[in-house]
């Protein structure tokens, strides 16, 4: 009788201590359940980006986990994921790049009339997949030793024989020139802009290699006259830590193509909501915090883009270089263009 009363009691204690595993393991999950939290899948490594990403989450309490890698290497990565992926928002610099995105499915189309009213709609999808949230302009960086900004003028010009020998560019595989390209197939049509590859390759001082960094810093050593490069990169190296990049990019004129007629090519870094967002509100929270005064404001004053928002002027560096009148090409176009620009490429020789 001892010993069945004793066996009770054991059960008895074993099953109370198994239900308070259970509670507290439910209070647990309840808790995890109710982190606000979300994850940021990004091509983007810049230092402004930390900082935003810090204030978004003091700001909202919403725990953001950040992913990354190469536009690609995300896409391939989400792909592979599939439904179970946990990204919530693909944040990546070119509108090309995030028309891949929407191509592949990898996107779904979000409600916001903050976004929509905020952001410039050539410089959204018009699906409301995705949406620039910072400007760059595809300049023409120039030796002001050797060239007068009055014998400059359009994109178009840079194929005139008086530029033979003079030109430096990125190859043909980077994104930004094959955003360039499809935006003057868009303006100006396929076989004007196939005769314009044409002409660039034949003006080019050397083969195409390198980043923008390196075609500024090679005209500055002589090897050309002139440069096609992002607008943001000279504002990099004018505040570089390094007085070797700042004493290179001071000997650098800025010249902004096309201002008589459609304007200077623009692009944008853009954010997207992913099609299995877990976290689909918090999602739309973190891109609508991007355009926010607060975050335009680190945007240019540390890395030298341009706002998307007429609210926030441009840093005093990008101010000392003028206004100018931009394309407002529908940046759809340069992700519907570009399989278009990379065959016409192929087809000028443009390596």
């Amino acid at each position: 009788m001892k010993k069945i009363f004793l066996a009770i009691i054991a059960i008895s204690i074993f099953t109370a201590c198994k239900n308070d595993n259970q509670q507290k393991k439910s209070s647990t999950n309840e808790k995890s359940q109710d982190e606000e939290v979300m994850t940021l899948y990004t091509h983007r490594h810049y230092k402004p980006d930390q900082s935003i990403i810090k204030m978004f989450e003091d700001e909202t309490n919403i725990k953001v986990k950040v992913v990354n890698a190469s536009a690609d290497e995300l896409i391939q990565k989400m792909k592979m994921e599939g439904k179970q992926s946990p990204a919530d928002v693909i944040i990546t610099v070119d509108a090309g790049r995030l028309h891949r995105a929407k191509e592949q499915d990898l996107l779904q189309s979000i409600e916001s009339d903050v976004l929509e009213k905020t952001i410039p709609s050539h410089l959204q999808d018009t699906d409301n997949q995705w949406f620039g949230f910072t400007k760059r302009a595809r300049i023409i960086a120039y030796a002001k030793d050797r060239v007068k900004p009055e014998d400059l003028s359009t994109y178009e010009d840079l194929t005139a024989e008086k530029w033979k020998n003079k030109i430096l560019i990125r190859s043909s595989s980077n994104i930004y020139n094959q955003s360039l390209m499809a935006s003057i197939i868009a303006n100006d049509g396929e076989e004007e802009a196939k005769e314009w590859a044409k002409g660039i390759v034949n003006n080019m001082a050397r083969a195409p290699k390198g980043s923008d960094r390196d075609q500024v810093k090679a005209v500055v050593a002589g090897e050309g006259d002139l440069a096609i490069v992002n607008s943001y990169y000279i504002g990099k190296m004018l505040n570089s830590p390094d007085s070797e990049e700042v004493e290179t990019a001071k000997k650098i004129g800025l010249f902004f193509p096309n201002q008589d007629g459609r304007g200077t090519h623009v692009n944008v870094s853009g954010a997207g909501v992913t099609k299995y967002a877990p976290n689909k509100e918090n999602a739309i929270k973190f891109i609508e915090f991007l355009v926010s005064e607060k975050a335009q404001k680190e945007f240019t004053n540390l890395n030298y883009e341009y706002p998307v928002i007429e609210s926030v002027e441009p840093t005093a560096d990008i101010k000392a270089w003028g206004d100018f009148k931009e394309d407002n090409l529908e940046l759809t176009k340069l992700g519907e263009n570009n399989k278009k620009a990379v065959l016409l490429f192929d087809e000028a020789g443009w390596k």
